[in-house]
């Protein structure tokens, strides 16, 4: 026996009208009515309001064709859909809709008249019959919106409704003003418009007025007691909204924007689409636009290794590499938690994935080698590193360790077992550097460019195989001269600045003391830094493993730093609180080793473009390769046994001659770069 739902029987309230086939037959017989009455009265004006007047001619022609003629016309406006609109959200296509469809009825009336019934009407019945159809029609369909319009404003008028702001009066900036002030359902309303266009100064849009440009906002925000502040200008550059939003944010009210022009481009420009500031918009810099298809032709079909592959650049990378087909991808961390995470992540949103997930230190040669000698990585990432200043300042033994010999250990794997290119993740903090933790990641720039160096040169066996263990439980592979000849793994490394929403920003570590009530911590009042995403971060990784020849570092132009001291306040700002009244702001001192400006080239560097116009590459400063490579050793047995600071740091200031510790407050401007 068949159910009702499957089709045994129809669903009585299948049977039952919508609403809106309510409204739609209501209109049907609206219209029928107005054509009739239109053309009547169309008759009645042409001889003066008076009925007598009229000839029997043309009244019986009326009487005769009226009837059918109107049915026809209500074929004509259902075939033309115009009882299927909301009319509620009546607009400019209706309206469009409407005319065209009562252009072609008037049209059909001079025929029907005069081929069917052999009289040509008076000209004036004609067009005034059009004329009235027409009007009658439109006042049906757009009293309701107007109805609707005016019980919504009558109902924020009688509310406690909250007054907005709006900037930006072109038409995403309308679109939104009529959202908000023509619903019902909202409780703002906006009050005033800011926009630079001195044109539209003193007048009103949707009865809201445009009270000036971007610097009239502070006082307009007190003259009308604003609480919300929403951007509508999608197509300002990124320094345009960094500029006018950090004014937005100093009001303390809160602020939203839409993301970019593609809204406008798609007609997606609501309400809904607007959203809070983020700390990347009021960095005032354009984000990078990096064309990473050419990168994902390269990885395709190719084992990729990511060591670090659990931290926050390491997992936007794998992130990247998995949605591109990769013959396999090899995630090496030493922390299980993340590396756990992050295979469930990859493995549900990528089944099809030969993922592996390999836990262990870059530290040990022979759980390195193994793994390069069973799965032959053709590209490396090498993203694994300790990367806390004030803590590696304070084990400096473990910088060397993790930092320098780990990256020197695993180029070692990679130039032993045919890898084809080793990218190594350095930082802003290698430029001249005054911490360990700088200084450690210069020295692993010198290390891959070495290691380039040396390929080039045909001499990878002068390359000494580092181990802190019996050389006798790292197996040689079978070939392991002919390896280190055929050796061509080409070494770069990309240098860039803070990441934003990575695990060591300040950001999070801000708003935890904002959460808590404050105090928030700021070393120096003068601390500026450079801040990129992590999205850029890894595209600039990905990007030069393609413009990579060897040896190359590469650098991103950031633009303008950021002061830290900035940055905490806008954020207080953007949490709703107001900077030294709600939440505190504590200056606590540089802490050991820390800059109080960040540098992303030297001044021996030099540029060089590449096709990205803002990514460069720096020309490699010389330096005594085959020191370099005793220097090592030597850094390498004093990290091990665990000398103190002192020793490492008088060993680092030998090997890397950029070293600086004391001058951990010098000026770039000051030194020509």
């Amino acid at each position: 026996m068949k159910s009702p739902e499957v089709g045994g029987g129809r669903n009585p309230c299948s049977r039952r009208w919508k609403h809106w086939q309510k409204v739609a037959a209501l209109l049907t017989a609206y219209d029928f009515l107005a054509v009739c009455v239109s053309y009547f009265l169309a008759l009645l004006l042409r001889f003066d309001m008076d009925w007598a007047q009229i000839p029997a001619q043309y009244w019986s022609v009326y009487q005769r064709s009226i009837l059918p003629y109107a049915l026809f016309c209500v074929l004509i406006f259902r075939a033309w859909k115009l009882y299927s609109s909301i009319w509620r959200f009546v607009s400019y296509v209706e309206l469009t809709q409407t005319l065209l469809a009562n252009a072609v009825t008037a049209l059909l009336q001079i025929f029907w008249t005069s081929a069917l019934f052999g009289v040509i009407m008076p000209l004036s019945y004609y067009v005034w019959g059009a004329a009235f159809q027409f009007s009658m029609m439109m006042v049906a369909r757009f009293a309701y919106r107007l109805w609707t319009l005016e019980r919504a404003r009558r109902k924020k008028k009688a509310l406690n409704y909250e007054p907005v702001m709006l900037i930006g009066a072109g038409s995403a900036g309308q679109i939104i003003l009529r959202e908000i002030n023509r619903s019902e359902d909202s409780s703002e309303r906006v009050v005033c418009i800011i926009d630079d266009d001195t044109n539209t100064w003193n007048r009103f849009i949707d009865g809201a007025p445009v009270a000036g440009g971007r610097e009239s906002i502070p006082a307009n925000v007190v003259k009308y007691g604003i609480r919300k502040i929403f951007l509508a200008i999608p197509s300002a550059s990124a320094s345009e909204k960094g500029k006018i939003l950090d004014i937005c944010v100093g009001t303390g009210c809160k602020v939203k924007q839409l993301p970019g022009i593609y809204q406008l481009m798609r007609e997606n420009v609501t309400v809904s689409q607007m959203r809070d500031v983020s700390m990347e918009d009021l960095l005032g810099r354009e984000p990078i636009q990096a064309d990473l298809d050419e990168v994902f032709r390269f990885l395709q079909g190719k084992t990729i290794l990511v060591t670090g592959g659990g931290g926050s650049i390491g997992s936007e990378l794998c992130r990247q590499i998995a949605g591109h087909q990769p013959k396999k991808l090899i995630i090496f961390d030493i922390y299980e938690n993340n590396a756990y995470s992050l295979q469930l992540e990859l493995r549900a949103k990528h089944p099809e994935l030969d993922l592996e997930v390999l836990i262990g230190s870059v530290r040990d040669s022979r759980k390195l080698e193994a793994l390069f000698a069973r799965y032959r990585p053709e590209i490396v990432y090498h993203a694994a590193a300790h990367k806390h200043v004030p803590l590696m300042e304070d084990s400096p033994c473990e910088a060397i360790k993790n930092n320098a010999i780990g990256t020197y250990k695993t180029a070692y794997a990679a130039m032993l077992y045919g890898c084809k290119r080793f990218t190594l993740i350095s930082t802003d903090k290698a430029v001249n550097p005054t911490n360990v933790m700088g200084a450690s990641k210069r020295l692993c720039e010198m290390i891959v460019q070495t290691f380039d160096a040396k390929i080039k040169a045909g001499q990878a066996e002068k390359i000494p195989r580092l181990f802190t263990h019996d050389e006798d439980a790292v197996p040689n592979p079978p070939d392991f001269r002919d390896a280190l000849r055929r050796a061509r793994t080409e070494y770069v490394a990309v240098r860039f600045g803070n990441v934003l929403g990575s695990a060591g920003s300040v950001i999070p570590i801000f708003k935890k003391q904002i959460a808590k009530g404050g105090p928030v911590t700021v070393t120096h009042p003068d601390v500026i830094r450079y801040f990129m995403t992590i999205p850029e971060a890894v595209s600039l990784v990905l990007l030069a493993g393609t413009y990579a020849n060897g040896g190359d570092i590469f650098a991103l132009d950031l633009g303008e730093p950021v002061k830290i001291d900035t940055l905490a306040r806008n954020l207080i700002r953007l949490s709703g609180y107001r900077p030294d009244v709600d939440i505190k702001i504590e200056y606590t001192g540089l802490r050991p080793g820390e800059k109080l400006y960040e540098e992303m080239l030297m001044a021996e560097e030099g540029l060089q473009k590449t096709q990205n116009n803002l990514i460069f590459i720096s020309r490699p400063i010389p330096f005594d390769m085959d020191r370099l490579l005793d220097q090592i050793r030597a850094l390498m047995d004093a990290a091990y046994r665990n000398a103190d600071g002192a020793e490492i740091r008088r060993l680092l200031t030998e090997s890397v001659s950029t070293y600086h510790p004391e001058n951990g407050q010098r000026n770039p401007k000051e030194s020509g770069v």
